[in-house]
């Protein structure tokens, strides 16, 4: 979906056209239940909640205004409202215990089959090293190339700065290249 009728959509959205809002819904169910599943590893919790998201989007869509990027504000207010519903339910304390003392942001190997094609063995080897990032590197790696977010709007999401988003990336990278290289140097000292 392009910029301008994405703007059209939202905007006839806000005016209260049920096809408007079937569209946004379809358009970013799944991508939201994805990201949803990383943060939460409950299904259930996760359908529950993003249902109850879209209902209360609905509900109070005369409230919501103009909205510049539409699939940024979406996964702002989902990872909000994901966040609260976990932290009602008490299944954490704080922002801080899902991503740090959990793994539940890991990347699948058929999410990186899907984005690039990669032998049965590359896959498991970059989705080992994926795994042991950090979760907040894992998280901003998963919204800019597996959810198409720019790095602003990773900012928004993740409620860091753009300067905090770009250096998380460039750390995430510099170990994934050090992992790299090693493995390739382990490679190439077995062969001779």
């Amino acid at each position: 979906m392009n910029d301008s009728s994405e703007k059209s959509i939202w905007h006839l959205f806000v005016e209260g056209d049920v096809n408007a809002f079937s569209t946004l819904f379809k358009t970013y169910y799944s991508q939201l239940h994805s990201y949803g599943l990383k943060i939460s590893s409950n299904p259930a919790l996760t359908e529950d909640c993003l249902q109850t998201f879209f209902v209360y989007l609905y509900d109070n869509r005369k409230n919501l205004g103009t909205i510049t990027h539409i699939k940024s504000y979406l996964f702002v207010s989902f990872r909000r409202a994901l966040l609260k519903y976990l932290k009602k339910e008490r299944k954490i304390t704080s922002y801080d215990e899902v991503f740090e003392n959990s793994t539940v942001f890991e990347f699948s190997p058929e999410e990186l089959m899907v984005e690039q094609e990669f032998t049965k063995v590359r896959v498991r080897t970059l989705t080992q090293l994926l795994n042991n990032l950090s979760a907040r590197e894992r998280e901003s790696i998963y919204l800019k190339y597996y959810s198409g977010l720019s790095t602003n709007e990773i900012a928004d999401v993740m409620s860091i700065s753009y300067q905090s988003v770009l250096n998380t990336l460039q750390k995430a990278f510099t170990k994934l290249r050090t992992h790299i290289e090693s493995q390739e140097i382990k490679r190439a000292l077995k062969i001779i």
